[in-house]
């Protein structure tokens, strides 16, 4: 699909184009969502530019990802999609400045693309120019990087307060630390997306200040820098949310070793209460011919007796010792 932003008289609006219609006089926004080979064709002939296919967007390289080609600039980023389901994606989308105009091409529908497509609909001065485009869209990746953040956060301090609770309270089970485990995993799945994320736009906003066929305001460039602050500290705080994630696995994982450990020891002193009672069943249950207690009445009392004492003197010592 290929959608235009044109100028109206109050402001700007998007019509979708199919070619080989002809494309409006004036545009400012041309974005191709899962363009077809047409689509893509149509609009490289009018700017003369070389959309990247999706098999080039997923290049890793800097030089394949940052460049500047026949007077247009070229700039590929990793974002995330998704976030809030629960099959979070990282797909790419290319941002490209030419002719004073923005062309996003992607393959997937984030969140902030759509908040912002409505809202330069809504405020013309986000309209003022290509560079100005590409400013709020990325102002609005980084703001959507800080509410994940912050959602991770919090989903963390409840696991943190659960596994070390203030007040003296109920261990966690079995049950509940399996699904700590899940909720752990699951927030660091999106926290390593977010910092994929962070570290392919704070390269695009150090480039483009730099790219020589970008011709930036005091403003435009201002903001540019704000957002790429804004970016290393979202950075340095998913640096340690990271952090925190492994420390609350690693406690988890205690905790289970723990729980573990406590069951062993039941079995393993449950064995020893039971080993001078066996031990003892046993002599007696030998057939030898001459065994006197056999004879005595009081020698089936007596071997009841030797057996429950031989349990109970172990399971006194291990209560004394704080080991049950």
């Amino acid at each position: 699909m290929l959608r235009l932003l044109v100028p109206t008289g109050s402001g700007y609006t998007w019509i979708e184009h199919v070619p080989p219609a002809p494309f409006p006089d004036e545009f400012l926004w041309a974005d191709l969502f899962e363009p077809t080979h047409e689509e893509e064709r149509a609009l490289e002939a009018l700017l003369t530019v070389d959309v990247p296919t999706r098999d080039e967007m997923k290049e890793i390289e800097t030089s394949n990802r940052l460049y500047e080609e026949g007077g247009a600039v070229y700039m590929t980023a990793t974002v995330g999609s998704r976030l809030d389901t629960e099959k979070p994606e990282s797909s790419a989308i290319t941002f490209i400045l030419a002719d004073n105009r923005l062309i996003t091409n992607r393959y997937a529908d984030p969140t902030p693309v759509k908040r912002f497509m409505t809202h330069v609909e809504r405020s013309p001065a986000a309209c003022t120019s290509s560079a100005t485009l590409l400013a709020g869209l990325l102002e609005a990746f980084t703001e959507r990087m800080a509410d994940l953040l912050e959602k991770v956060q919090t989903e963390l301090d409840a696991v943190s307060l659960t596994i070390f609770p203030r007040e003296n309270g109920a261990s966690p089970s079995n049950r509940d630390l399996q699904g700590m485990i899940q909720k752990i995993g699951k927030n660091g799945d999106l926290i390593s997306k977010a910092r994929e994320s962070l570290v392919s736009f704070q390269r695009l906003l150090m480039y483009v200040q730099q790219a020589t066929n970008v011709s930036l305001s005091q403003d435009q460039r201002g903001r540019f820098k704000s957002t790429l602050r804004d970016v290393q500290s979202l950075s340095d705080h998913a640096g340690f949310l990271g952090g925190k994630i492994q420390f609350l696995l690693d406690a988890v994982l205690g905790l289970i070793n723990l729980e573990q450990n406590n069951i062993i020891k039941i079995f393993s002193v449950v064995a020893v209460m039971f080993l001078p009672p066996t031990l003892i069943a046993s002599i007696y249950g030998m057939n030898f011919h001459f065994m006197p207690e056999l004879d005595k009445h009081w020698g089936y009392p007596l071997a009841l007796v030797a057996m429950v004492g031989s349990a109970v003197v172990p399971y006194l010592y291990f209560r004394r010792k704080g080991w049950l």
